[in-house]
């Protein structure tokens, strides 16, 4: 690990994991061991133990978060002529599987506080129209729950959790993971817990895990040996290299959340008394696991957010801009529901223009923390 940054010492990264030891082994034992009779043995002992981790009956692995979203979108029969609902300010890997239904994205505001779907929002952006919601947990963070379950219940509406970044977190007690229909997890390079590649869908709805195990297998029932299609359907598998890393890693989960946990609590101190800035908040009944340390600059900021990037960047400090929200990007130019949301959803449109993710990557120390901050308030002085 580097202790200061110089031209010639490795820049201080956004992003990235904390492999040990334990891991290395346990994916030698699997480029061994794992074929024949042992094919799916560590997929499967990855995924009992996550459903176990987040609370769920079944877990899935599969190679995205992104095909995760497909899976429960499918798995729920959104299909063409269907909306569904999710917050304008998160990755379009949340909307894109949308699409890849049929259906189209609603984008509504997020909340000022937690950067999460504002559920006021959520219920103003209903129609007769609407299927489900994809409910992000963004940056560690998590919406209110209990009041987007509240209005999905009257409405007749589906509830998705995309909690891709928020392994770990709670609300009022219960895991990231267990909430809605089903739930879907990212285990990408960047993510507390990552197989390199790779995701997981959770579920409690059998009907759900069935239709989904099917579809992510060209449309073969579990258990097929006839290979008697019942559909065209997809190819979405982890292999047993990945699941047997994320296995290993699901057996730190709580040393890697608390570290996420104290790379912030060390921005937090050294960034207490500055001036003109605010970090990530955390409600008194969420958790926050803290994946993407987030700065937002005062509304009238001497340094717009692009520019201090740059300079940033300049000094050997990776970070990357605070998520632009959906409707603005040229992905969605013509889509009737991002031209309305660019005039409804203000707070989203407002936060966006201020805000950055500073480095979080697990291998940081507190003197790259202390680097990092040092620079921050030097430049928005």
């Amino acid at each position: 690990m580097h202790q200061t940054v110089s031209s010639l010492l490795p820049r201080i990264p956004i992003s990235g994991p904390w492999i040990t030891q334990k891991e290395m082994e346990r994916v030698r034992e699997a480029a061994q061991n794992a074929w024949y009779e042992n094919s799916n043995y560590y997929q499967t002992q990855f995924e009992k133990a996550f459903a176990s981790y987040v609370g769920r009956k079944y877990a899935i692995s599969l190679p995205s978060c992104t095909s995760a979203l497909h899976l429960a979108l499918l798995g729920l029969g959104i299909g063409a002529g269907d909306e569904v609902i999710v917050p304008d300010i998160t990755w379009i890997a949340s909307s894109a599987p949308i699409h890849y239904t049929g259906a189209r994205p609603v984008f509504a505001d997020i909340d000022a506080a937690s950067w999460c779907l504002s559920p006021q929002s959520f219920e103003q952006n209903i129609s007769r129209k609407t299927k489900a919601v994809i409910a992000v947990d963004l940056y560690g963070n998590m919406p209110e729950m209990k009041q987007i379950l509240s209005i999905a219940r009257k409405r007749g509406i589906a509830v998705i959790e995309d909690a891709a970044e928020a392994i770990g977190s709670e609300y009022r007690g219960k895991k990231a993971g267990g909430f809605g229909i089903a739930s879907a997890f990212s285990f990408h390079g960047s993510k507390t817990l990552t197989t390199g590649e790779g995701g997981m869908l959770v579920t409690d709805s059998k009907r759900m895990h069935h239709r989904a195990m099917m579809l992510r297998d060209h449309g073969r029932m579990p258990g097929d040996i006839l290979f008697r299609n019942k559909e065209v359907a997809y190819k979405y598998k982890m292999s047993a290299l990945q699941a047997a890393l994320g296995w290993a890693q699901l057996e730190r989960i709580d040393e890697l959340v608390e570290r996420k946990r104290e790379i912030f609590s060390w921005y937090r101190e050294y960034l207490e008394n500055a001036k003109g800035i605010t970090l990530n908040t955390q409600s008194g009944y969420v958790k926050n696991t803290y994946w993407m340390v987030t700065l937002m600059l005062d509304k009238k900021p001497k340094l717009k957010k692009e520019r201090l990037i740059r300079l940033l960047r300049k000094r050997g400090v990776d970070c990357r801009p605070f998520f632009y929200p959906l409707s603005s990007l040229p992905a969605y130019a013509k889509s009737p529901q991002a031209r309305k949301a660019r005039l409804s959803n203000k707070t989203a449109y407002q936060l966006s223009g201020y805000g950055i993710n500073l480095p979080s990557a697990l291998r940081l120390t507190r003197q790259d923390v202390a680097f990092v901050c040092s620079q921050v308030q030097e430049l928005i002085a």
